[in-house]
């Protein structure tokens, strides 16, 4: 089969199209026949592990210390259709139209995968296409598990990094939660964000949105670029800033929140994922909640939409195709 090969960490130039062996599916695994995958801001992080975080030591030893060898194939996210099962798989049959997490076993560039099935997969909604259906798992339900319970009717939402996977998400939600929502984001992508929902627009690069007078119940910061130094006072009394993406400082803060049981909630169960996951389905099957897609590339194209990917200048999502 056809796959982007991760042949090293670095510039986009490591993603090279290769023939690899075709995998065959465990006792509780399905095969999926991938239609289309998504290039998240995560996959461009790990490709080129550029940026140190807690995660980075642990992270390389997982995937490889000096190049990738253990994981060679990048992607979290796919939809396609089950074209085999393993003896012991109950959920899914052969011909189901599914998307799916990978979550930290990637491989998702690539016309086949094998996963669990526990893994976080859902059969696609008939009223949506498998370009739509392959960005839902990690943007939708990132925004879905961190807006749940921490947004009311009638609140005001600030939703940082508005325009990106998971802030486009975090826009419908928050508004799908009765709020009043004010999107940060840059220009070029005001028109998407009203068309999604965003009562208000902030253009970042016009200066510090953080010296706004406004106030808010919640503070969204979808990309993790912000901080809640920075945001404090954006913040009414009990205001809550949310991060999809924290910093050291940050986490502790939350753990410490859930500690002394202020309004942030701690993880979810894998269970409890799941039926977050199956939630987040049934407003999308509705019509609720919409996927944001800017560009399609082909897999052969894989080096190119990672590089677009980086320019910051995507709106909602990018998606690769399996042709």
């Amino acid at each position: 089969m056809r796959a982007i090969v991760w042949t090293g960490y670095g510039s986009p130039d490591v993603l090279q199209l290769r023939e690899v062996e075709k995998p065959t599916p465990k006792d509780n695994e399905v095969l999926i026949k991938v239609h289309a995958a998504s290039v998240t801001a995560a996959d461009i992080e790990i490709r080129s592990f550029n940026t140190f975080t807690a995660f980075w030591l642990p992270m390389r030893l997982y995937i490889g210390l000096f190049k990738p060898t253990r994981i060679k194939i990048l992607g979290q996210e796919v939809s396609g259709d089950i074209e085999a099962i393993g003896k012991d798989v109950t959920q899914f049959e052969v011909g189901d139209p599914v998307y799916a997490w990978s979550a930290l076993r990637l491989s998702g560039y690539a016309e086949y995968i094998c996963l669990s099935e526990n893994a976080m997969m859902a059969i696609k909604p008939e009223t949506i296409s498998y370009e739509e259906a392959a960005v839902i798992s990690v943007g939708g339900l990132e925004a879905w598990n961190y807006l749940k319970g921490n947004v009311e009717p009638g609140q005001k939402v600030l939703v940082v990094g508005a325009g990106g996977t998971i802030g486009t998400f975090g826009v419908q939600i928050a508004k799908y939660f009765g709020a009043e929502v004010t999107a940060v984001d840059s220009s070029g992508k005001f028109d998407m964000l009203r068309s999604i929902g965003a009562d208000h627009v902030i253009d970042y690069t016009q200066g510090d949105f953080t010296k706004t007078n406004q106030t808010f119940d919640v503070v969204f910061d979808a990309p993790g670029k912000t901080s809640f130094s920075r945001c404090k006072n954006l913040l009414k009394p009990n205001g809550q800033f949310l991060s999809a993406n924290p910093g050291i400082a940050d986490q502790l803060r939350t753990v410490w929140n859930v500690f002394t049981r202020r309004r942030q909630t701690p993880p979810d169960t894998i269970s409890q994922r799941h039926a977050e996951f199956m939630s987040l389905r049934g407003l999308i099957a509705a019509g609720k909640i919409k996927s944001i897609i800017d560009r399609t590339f082909p897999l052969e194209q894989a080096a190119e939409a990672h590089r677009y990917g980086e320019t910051g200048l995507k709106k909602g999502n990018i998606v690769i195709t399996m042709g």
